[in-house]
């Protein structure tokens, strides 16, 4: 009896701490921590059912997520994805590491996005679909050793 009594007010317990990190309302903390210890053991698994699938920190941390993506976006500045300079639209190049940033007109020499087709300065057609084809070496396969 003693063991079924300590499971009980362990589950209790439980509940109360799970819903300290789930629920921000103080009274909301309350009734589910009564509901816990109210009805033995039904109550534990009714909270499993209504308590709110995530943790108020990592509501918070998405939330701050979400607020530095879209501050990102609103600054509008263009970075270099290997060493994080900032880079103007029209660099071909990144003046610090020397990553290519984008592919150069054949024809005027102007900076060419990556989907573009065509040159929208001089219509020169983009030689090939991937403007970035042949930057990147492709891998080799191995050379097996000669079996015995």
């Amino acid at each position: 009896m003693l063991v079924v009594l300590l499971f009980w007010l362990a589950t209790a317990f439980w509940v109360f701490k799970d819903a300290r990190r789930r629920i921000a309302s103080p009274w909301l903390v309350g009734l589910a921590s009564l509901l816990g210890l109210a009805i033995p053991f039904l109550g534990p698994i009714v909270y499993l059912f209504v308590r709110p699938p995530e943790y108020l920190e990592d509501v918070r941390e998405r939330e701050l997520e979400v607020r530095a993506i879209e501050e990102r976006l609103r600054s509008r500045t263009l970075e270099c994805p290997v060493c994080r300079a900032t880079v103007e639209s029209s660099y071909v190049v990144c003046p610090i590491c020397t990553t290519r940033l984008k592919q150069a007109c054949t024809g005027c020499g102007a900076p060419l996005e990556a989907i573009w087709q065509a040159c929208p300065y001089c219509a020169t057609p983009v030689p090939g679909g991937d403007p970035f084809a042949g930057t990147v070496e492709p891998l080799r396969p191995r050379s097996q050793a000669p079996s015995d």
